[in-house]
Formats: structure tokens, C-alpha cells, sequence
């Protein structure tokens, strides 16, 4: 645990300057996006979900320029050969669109700064019935994508290298929102305790297994 903890703290400083690089990245997003933007990046993680987030990325690129408005059936043509489930995806996407119309006249940004709580924040998309496709871990994703701090996004590789660090027992991802406010606690102490902040240190360890430092 020590010596893991010293090797995670040397690859931090090989790579912290790429890190708060890209974390100033999402930061400019929630100052300066319009809702359209904004809406990408949820469509993103939509996408991300049960899948990569390279194949998440693609399927943004296929479709944004008919994310605003677009039929169900030319974004699952869009999706073809592009994601893994080309007609499911769409249709979480297009019922999440116009719920935020009907209900927010799709002012995304306003949304997103109406909540003073950021477990309340995440709750909104994470418990949402009308946010299809996404639970805690994209939830958490999407709102770290736009700038907002402190929520741990505990995908597979956050999750694996937890458990060899024994600081959770089991690699599984959570499946209810208390065990996962449970691993997130676990893993902000961890974060606390080697003195890098919770956002660096979720690139830091997927990047360690990934080799990359992306979204």
C-alpha cells in the first residue's frame, strides 16, 4: 500500500501538468458553453455508458449536428456501425432532449447552477427517470466533463485499482446510491491522504491503466 501510494505519487508528478491541463479544459466548459454544448457532453456520457468512452466520443462526433433537433431515425443512422447499441442510445438521447425542453425550455446551464448542494446535483441526473441511460458513475462523469468538482467517477479501472490498493474490497461497481457515496467517501480520504485532489487523482488512475489522460 505504501510503495503503491509513493509510485502513484511519482506518476502524478510526471503527468500533473497534462492533468490540471485537461481539468482546466472542463472548467472553461460550464463559464463558457451555450446548452447545445452542454447537451453534447451529456449525450456523451449517455453514450459512454456500458460502452468506452472513445465509442461515447464517436457517436458525439456522428451525431452533433443534429443533437438539437434531430428524428429518432437518422440519429440511429448516424449511430450505425458506430456504437454497440445504435438503436437504444438514440432513443435515451432523444427522450432526455426533450424532457429538458419541455420541462427547462433546455436551459441546461441554468439548471446545472440552480442546485447549491452537488449531491443534490448529481441526484438530479443520477435518480431522474427522464435522464435515460445514465446512473452515478456518468452522472459523475458528465458533470466533471463540464467543470464541476469533486465527484469521483467510478468506472471499471477507478474501481480495479481501489481494490488492489485494498481500500475497497471489491472491485464489482456499486450498485445503489449508498454504497456508491460509500466508495466515493473511501475514495476522496485516499485522495486526501497522498495530498492530490479528488479530480486529478480519477484522471491520474484511469490514465494509469489506460495510458491516456482523456474524458
Amino acid at each position: 500500500m505504501k510503495q503503491n501510494s509513493h509510485n502513484l505519487k511519482q506518476a502524478y508528478t510526471q503527468k500533473k501538468r497534462l492533468i490540471r491541463a485537461r481539468l482546466n479544459d472542463f472548467q472553461k466548459i460550464i463559464r463558457t458553453a451555450d446548452d447545445n454544448r452542454l447537451f453534447e457532453e451529456l449525450t456523451f456520457c449517455i453514450c459512454t455508458a456500458g460502452a468506452s468512452a472513445k465509442m461515447g466520443l464517436k457517436s458525439v462526433d456522428a451525431m452533433r449536428d443534429i443533437l438539437p433537433n434531430g428524428s429518432l431515425s437518422k440519429l440511429r443512422k448516424r449511430l450505425d456501425g458506430v456504437h454497440r447499441y445504435p438503436n437504444a442510445r438514440p432513443t435515451y438521447v432523444i427522450h432526455t432532449r426533450e424532457y429538458l425542453k419541455r420541462e427547462y425550455d433546455f436551459k441546461i446551464k441554468d439548471l446545472l447552477k440552480s442546485f447549491q448542494d452537488p449531491i443534490e446535483r448529481r441526484d438530479f441526473f443520477a435518480k431522474n427517470k427522464n435522464i435515460k441511460g445514465i446512473g452515478y458513475k456518468e452522472s459523475s462523469h458528465f458533470l466533471r466533463n463540464i467543470g464541476f468538482s469533486g465527484y469521483a467517477i467510478l468506472d471499471k479501472h477507478i474501481l480495479n485499482t481501489l481494490y488492489e490498493l485494498k481500500i475497497i474490497k471489491s472491485p464489482k461497481p456499486p450498485t445503489t446510491r449508498d454504497k456508491y457515496l460509500e466508495i466515493e467517501d473511501k475514495f476522496k480520504e485516499f485522495a486526501d491522504n497522498i495530498g492530490i485532489h479528488i479530480d486529478e487523482l480519477d484522471l491520474l488512475l484511469w490514465s494509469e491503466k489506460t495510458g491516456e489522460i482523456l474524458k
